[in-house]
C-alpha cells in the first residue's frame, strides 16, 4: 500500500523514476540536533550571564585600570542619559502635549512610559536571539551617526562653555547653534574663564604627558594613569575656583549666580516604586515607538562596535540589546526615562583606561555613595567646566580625515553615504541622519544584488619565480583587462573554440538571475554564429521576435565573412564558486540555524533554463553546461532539479515554476533531446574519478579524502551520477574543451 501511494504521488509531482541522490530536508532538519535540548538550554542561559567567561580570569593589573575608570565613569559602555535620545524626547513630549492636551499627562509620566516600552521591545529582540537586525546597519551609516551625533553634542556645549546657553535654543539644528554661538559670544562672561580654560587645560594635559612618554618611555604607566585622571583633577580645580567666586555672592531673585554652577543636587532616590503605565499613553506613543527604538539601538551599538574595536574584542549584539533592555526596563522603578550608551562617557572611561566591564560595579558605589553622602559637593560645578569635559570627550567620535579617505578609497559610493548622513544631521536633524544613511545603505545593498559583476575568462600559464618549466599551471582571468587590476601586456588566450567561461560575482537568484541570463546569452551571440542560416527558413516559419534578414535585401558580404569566422557554440563553463550564501541564509547563521544552504533559488534555476533553451535554439545544436565549484548540497540539489549535471539528455521540465500548467508537457521538451542524450553519454566521463570500471563506478559518493596519498582506497571525489558537476574551474574547462574537440572533428 505505502509503495503505491508513494508510486502515485511520485506521478502527481511528475518525479522522475530514478533520481540523482541530493540533500534532504531530514538532513538539513537533523544537522540542528549536534546539541541536545538540555545542552542547548544550559549554553542559551550562559550566554545571558558574559561576566562568568571573564570574571574567572580577573586579575590585579586589570582592577588598576577599572577602579580609575569606574572612579571617573565606569563600564566599557556606559549606559544612561544621552544627549540625542534627550531631544527626541522632548519631541515626543511636544508631540503628545499638542495632540492631547497639555494635562493629558505629565512630562515624566510620558518618559518613564516611553522607556519601558522601548525597554521591553529591545529586551525581547535580544532575548529572543534576533539581534543580528543590527548587522544592517553598515560602517559608513555608524561612522556617519557617530560623527553626526558628536557635532551636535559638541555644538550644543560650546554655548555652555561660554556661558551663553540662555539665549538661544541650543537643541536646534547644529548649523543654526553654530551661528547663534557666533551671533551672541559677545555676551560671553566669567563662564567663558572656566570653560575655555579647562578645556585648553585638559588638552594640555593629555599633550604634556604624551610627551614625557615618548620622551621617558621607563615611566610610561605612570603617565598614563596620571593623563587619565585629568578630568577629575581639572573638575576638582574649577569647582575649588567656582566655590571661590560665589561663596560671597548673593543669589538673585532666580537664584543664580554670576556663574553658572550646578546648584541643589537632590540626595538619593527619588520616586522608587512600580511605574503607572496608562493604555492609552501606549497608544499615543505608537507612532514614536520606531523612532525611540532605532536610536536607541543604533546609538548603543555604533558606541559598542566603535569601543570594541578600540579594545580589541567583538560584540555579541544580543548581550548589548539585553543591556538596554534590561537597563530600561528595570530604570523605570526608580524613575529613569530612556537610556542608551552614551557618547560623552563612552569616550570619557576610554581616556580613564577602563579594563573590563568590572569597572561599572566600582561606579555603581561610587554613585550611590555620591547621591547620598556627596551632593552638598556638587553644588559649586560650574557647568562652563562640565561643556568643557564633554566637548573633549566627544570630539575625538568625529571620524578623522584619515578615515574618511579611507571611504572614499574603499567605496566612493559608501562614501557618499557617510557624507550625506552627516550633512542631514548637521543641517536637519539626528533622526532625519538616521534615515538618510539606513536608507541609502539598503538601496546600495539591493543595487548590489540586483546588478552583480560577472566576467567572461580565459586562460593563462603561469609558472614559479624560479623559471622551473615543469612547474606551471593554468589559471583564469577576465579576458577583459580591468585598470590596475593586472598587467595589461599580458595576452589572455580564449578557451577551445565554442567554450565560455563564466565567473558569477553574487548569487544567482530572482533579483539579478534575469540579468545575468542577458549578460550570458548577448556575449555568446556576439562572438560565435547562428548554427541555422536564417535564410533558408520559410518568413511563416520565422519567429516574430526573430524574423532575420528579409528577401531580396543587399547582402553586406563583409559582415557576411566576419560572421562565417566566428565558431559554433559548443559548451559553457559557468563557475558557481560566488554562488553560496543567500540573504535568508545569512540570517540563519547569525540565528545559527543554517548549515551550507545554498545561494540559488527557483527563479535562478528558471532563468538558466531559459538560457540552455535560448542558447541551444541558437546553436541549433545541444550545448553543454558544466558547473565547477558548487559548493553547496542545495545549490547542487537545485541544479540537478532543473535539470542540469547529469549528462542523461534530460533537460527536466520546460518550466520551473510553470505559470499555465501546459496540457502535453511533453511536447515542451526540446527537439534535440534524444540527440542530446548520444552526447551526453559521450561526455559522462568525470575527469575527477579516481578510478574507472568495476563497483567504484556505481558508488555515488566518495569522502573528499579517499583521493589522498594516504587513502586505501580510491574514487570518485564528486558523484559519478552528475559528470557537469566539477571539483575545480581548470576540471570543467578542461572537460567542457574535450567535447568542443570531439564535436568539431565529429
Amino acid at each position: 500500500m505505502a509503495a503505491t501511494i508513494k508510486k502515485w504521488a511520485k506521478w502527481v509531482v511528475s518525479a522522475p523514476e530514478e533520481t540523482v541522490p541530493a540533500i534532504t530536508t531530514k538532513e538539513y532538519i537533523q544537522s540542528f540536533t549536534h546539541q541536545s535540548p538540555g545542552s542547548a538550554v544550559k549554553t542559551y542561559l550562559k550566554s545571558l550571564f558574559p561576566f562568568l567567561q571573564w570574571f574567572p580570569n580577573y586579575n590585579v593589573g586589570w582592577l588598576y585600570g577599572d577602579v580609575i575608570a569606574g572612579l571617573t565613569v565606569g563600564m566599557d559602555v556606559s549606559i544612561g542619559p544621552v544627549a540625542v535620545m534627550s531631544l527626541e524626547i522632548a519631541n515626543i513630549i511636544k508631540y503628545i502635549h499638542q495632540h492631547h492636551g497639555e494635562d493629558s499627562w505629565d512630562n515624566v509620566q510620558i518618559a518613564i512610559t516611553l522607556a519601558f516600552i522601548c525597554g521591553f521591545i529591545v529586551l525581547g529582540i535580544g532575548l529572543l536571539r534576533i539581534g543580528w537586525i543590527v548587522e544592517f546597519i553598515p560602517t559608513p551609516a555608524v561612522a556617519g551617526f557617530m560623527t553626526g551625533s558628536a557635532i551636535t553634542i559638541v555644538c550644543s556645549q560650546v554655548p555652555g562653555l561660554f556661558g551663553i546657553q540662555n539665549y538661544f535654543d541650543t537643541r536646534a539644528s547644529p548649523y543654526k547653534v553654530i551661528i547663534n554661538t557666533l551671533k551672541n559670544l559677545k555676551h560671553s562672561g566669567k563662564d567663558a574663564a572656566f570653560g575655555v580654560t579647562g578645556l585648553v587645560g585638559l588638552y594640555f594635559i593629555r599633550w604634556l604627558f604624551e610627551f614625557l612618554t615618548r620622551r621617558y618611555p621607563a615611566r610610561a604607566r605612570l603617565f598614563f594613569y596620571l593623563s587619565v585622571m585629568r578630568n577629575a583633577f581639572v573638575i576638582i580645580i574649577l569647582t575649588l575656583a567656582a566655590w571661590g567666586v560665589v561663596r560671597h555672592e548673593k543669589p538673585d531673585k532666580k537664584g543664580n549666580y554670576s556663574i553658572f554652577i550646578l546648584k541643589t543636587v537632590p540626595r538619593g532616590f527619588k520616586h522608587i516604586g512600580q511605574p503607572h503605565i496608562d493604555p492609552k499613553l501606549l497608544s499615543a506613543l505608537g507612532s514614536h515607538l520606531f523612532v525611540a527604538t532605532l536610536i536607541l539601538l543604533l546609538e548603543h551599538i555604533a558606541i559598542s562596535k566603535s569601543f570594541g574595536r578600540l579594545n580589541g574584542y567583538k560584540i555579541n549584539p544580543n548581550q548589548e540589546l539585553i543591556a538596554i533592555g534590561v537597563t530600561n526596563t528595570v530604570g523605570t522603578v526608580f524613575g529613569a526615562y530612556p537610556a542608551t550608551g552614551s557618547f560623552s562617557r563612552s569616550a570619557l572611561k576610554s581616556k580613564c583606561g577602563v579594563r573590563t566591564p568590572a569597572a561599572g560595579w566600582v561606579t555603581g558605589l561610587v554613585v550611590i555613595v555620591a547621591l547620598y553622602g556627596l551632593t552638598d559637593a556638587f553644588f559649586f560645578i560650574p557647568t562652563a567646566g562640565l561643556s568643557a569635559i564633554i566637548v573633549h570627550a566627544v570630539a575625538d567620535l568625529v571620524t578623522p580625515p584619515s578615515q574618511v579617505y579611507r571611504f572614499w578609497l574603499i567605496s566612493p559610493l559608501e562614501f557618499i553615504i557617510w557624507f550625506a548622513a552627516v550633512l542631514v544631521a548637521v543641517f536637519s536633524t539626528i533622526e532625519n541622519g538616521i534615515y538618510t544613511s539606513v536608507a541609502l545603505s539598503l538601496l546600495l545593498l539591493l543595487i548590489r544584488i540586483a546588478r552583480p559583476g560577472g566576467q567572461f575568462l580565459g586562460k593563462v600559464k603561469v609558472r614559479s619565480p624560479d623559471g622551473s618549466v615543469q612547474d606551471t599551471r593554468d589559471i583564469f582571468i577576465p579576458l577583459e583587462p580591468e585598470p590596475h587590476l593586472r598587467n595589461p601586456k599580458v595576452v589572455v588566450d580564449t578557451p577551445a573554440s565554442g567554450v565560455f567561461i563564466y565567473r558569477l560575482e553574487e548569487s544567482f537568484t530572482f533579483p539579478n538571475s534575469s540579468l545575468i541570463n542577458s549578460n550570458l546569452v548577448d556575449h555568446i551571440k556576439e562572438h560565435t554564429k547562428r548554427g541555422k542560416d536564417m535564410s533558408l527558413v520559410r518568413l511563416i516559419d520565422r519567429p516574430w521576435n526573430d524574423p532575420g534578414p528579409r528577401r531580396g535585401t543587399k547582402v553586406d558580404q563583409e559582415a557576411l565573412d566576419r560572421e562565417a569566422k566566428k565558431p559554433l557554440l559548443k559548451a559553457v563553463v559557468l563557475d558557481f564558486a560566488a554562488v553560496w550564501i543567500l540573504l535568508v541564509d545569512k540570517i540563519l547563521t547569525y540565528l545559527s540555524l543554517s548549515p551550507n544552504s545554498g545561494n540559488i533559488d527557483t527563479t535562478g534555476v528558471q532563468n538558466l533554463v531559459d538560457t540552455r533553451t535560448e542558447l541551444e535554439k541558437w546553436a541549433d545544436a545541444p550545448v553543454e553546461f558544466h558547473f565547477a565549484n558548487v559548493l553547496s548540497p542545495w545549490v547542487r540539489r537545485a541544479l540537478v532539479a532543473g535539470g542540469f549535471g547529469t549528462g542523461s539528455g534530460e533537460h527536466g521540465p520546460a518550466e520551473i515554476a510553470p505559470v499555465v500548467q501546459n496540457e502535453n508537457f511533453s511536447d515542451a521538451r526540446h527537439e534535440w533531446e534524444v540527440d542530446h542524450a548520444k552526447q551526453g553519454s559521450k561526455a559522462g566521463k568525470d575527469i575527477e574519478r579516481g578510478s574507472e570500471g568495476g563497483d567504484d563506478d556505481k558508488d555515488d559518493y566518495r569522502r573528499s579524502g579517499d583521493n589522498s596519498a594516504g587513502s586505501s582506497t580510491e574514487g570518485p571525489i564528486l558523484s559519478t551520477l552528475t559528470p557537469y558537476f566539477h571539483i575545480d574551474l581548470p576540471s570543467a574547462v578542461k572537460a567542457a574543451e574535450s567535447h568542443a574537440r570531439r564535436s568539431s572533428s565529429s
